[in-house]
């Protein structure tokens, strides 16, 4: 299906164009959405996308499926609820660096700590950008934003490494210049039975670029290029010659944990006096 048909397909009409700014990876992002359910070949009816509170959030709005616009950072434990009502559902969660990791951090390591068989995708522009340009979790340390004018003094969190130690069954991380990668991730996360979480690197020129003197949106495209590494090239390289590198592709997978809905349905038969 060519993209104008995915758009007429997936998209609800007349909510185009997007708020999104010029240069904005996030239309990228959801696009990679919209092409892992068709080349899942998905019915509209059986995908539940819920969001809660950013740039990325506003995602949900525009895609035709069943969807939820929550409140901030409470997408998951939101998400968690579809699932456990209607356990057939495809479930995938919108969510942003400030929305995941920050506010909705909590729900974010106890959804991967249950295993609950959802696709998790996290648009990463490190900044909040909607709500004027502070840093957040995932903004690199000495990065500017509003809030860390003279730059960020924290640490960031490897989204990837928390997911995958709380619990996450499936864990990936693709950049929008790697798009047609992003896609496959996402169609892979969403067949992945139990947590997925797949990072979506992607940039945010206005809130992001501007204040750290990164270019314009084809500089920061480029950025993302010569910085993401396959994971096998990646694991290849020295301490050194990882410096500002990062890893793509598929992070971690296991197979054969148990997902939580099917835990929970065994618990409501043994406790109805069932084996």
């Amino acid at each position: 299906m060519k993209m104008e048909e995915m758009i007429d397909t997936y998209f609800r009409p007349g909510r185009l164009p997007h708020i999104w700014c010029p240069g904005c990876g996030n239309g990228i992002v959801t696009g990679c959405i919209v092409k892992a359910i068709n080349k899942l070949d998905l019915q509209k009816d059986s995908v539940a996308v819920i969001s809660g509170i950013g740039c990325s959030s506003r995602a949900s709005g525009y895609l035709d499926f069943n969807t939820v616009h929550s409140a901030h950072g409470r997408a998951l434990p939101v998400a968690t609820g579809v699932k456990l009502a209607d356990p057939g559902l495809n479930v995938i969660v919108v969510t942003g660096d400030g929305d995941a990791s920050a506010i909705g951090g909590n729900h974010l390591i106890h959804a991967a700590r249950r295993n609950i068989d959802m696709t998790v995708v996290l648009y990463n522009n490190n900044i909040y950008g909607m709500t004027g340009g502070q840093y957040s979790p995932l903004t690199p340390e000495h990065s500017k934003a509003t809030t860390a004018p003279y730059g960020n003094v924290e640490k960031s969190f490897d989204i990837p490494t928390l997911v995958k130690a709380a619990g996450a069954t499936f864990v990936a991380r693709a950049t929008t210049f790697h798009a047609p990668l992003l896609a496959d991730l996402i169609a892979q996360g969403i067949a992945h039975k139990g947590f997925s979480l797949i990072e979506a690197i992607t940039a945010c020129p206005i809130s992001f670029g501007r204040q750290n003197k990164l270019g314009g949106p084809g500089d920061m495209i480029k950025w993302q290029r010569d910085h993401g590494l396959q994971l096998a090239a990646y694991e290849k390289l020295g301490e050194e010659q990882r410096a500002g590198k990062f890893p793509i592709g598929v992070l971690y997978k296991a197979e054969g944990v148990k997902e939580y809905t099917e835990a929970y349905d065994e618990l409501i038969v043994a406790a109805q006096g069932g084996k």
